[in-house]
């Protein structure tokens, strides 16, 4: 008499994230089994040798490269975005030291005084 597996649930999920991730790792059991068994389809086993192999670690590499890339870039943005308020509040400060009234800021608009 064959065994049978039995499944265990596991609790619900909290959120369509974490669902998500239950499915795809009861996908990933199942495939492995198939695998296992040598019943797989060849579609299964393209998926895995796929992913298994070099060029897809060097895409996912590339991928993970340019998230890097990016993420700098936003931080470079907003530094630059803070480094721009403070030369205002120097110069806000320093028209303040000579007697000069501060001038309204205007958004985008530069007023050269003469």
């Amino acid at each position: 008499m064959a065994r049978q597996k039995v499944a265990k649930r596991s609790r619900p999920a909290a959120s369509i994230e974490q669902r998500e991730m239950q499915l795809a790792d009861a996908a990933y059991d199942l495939a492995e089994e198939q695998i296992r068994a040598g019943t797989a389809s060849s579609q299964v086993v393209t998926h895995f040798l796929k992913v298994g192999s070099s060029r897809e670690r060097i895409e996912q590499e590339r991928i993970r490269n340019e998230v890097e890339l990016m993420e700098a870039k936003r931080e470079q943005l907003a530094s630059q975005k803070r480094v721009e308020e403070l030369y205002g509040n120097a110069l806000e400060a320093m028209r303040g030291y000579s007697g000069q009234s501060p001038q309204p800021a205007i958004e985008g608009e530069f007023v050269e005084e003469t």
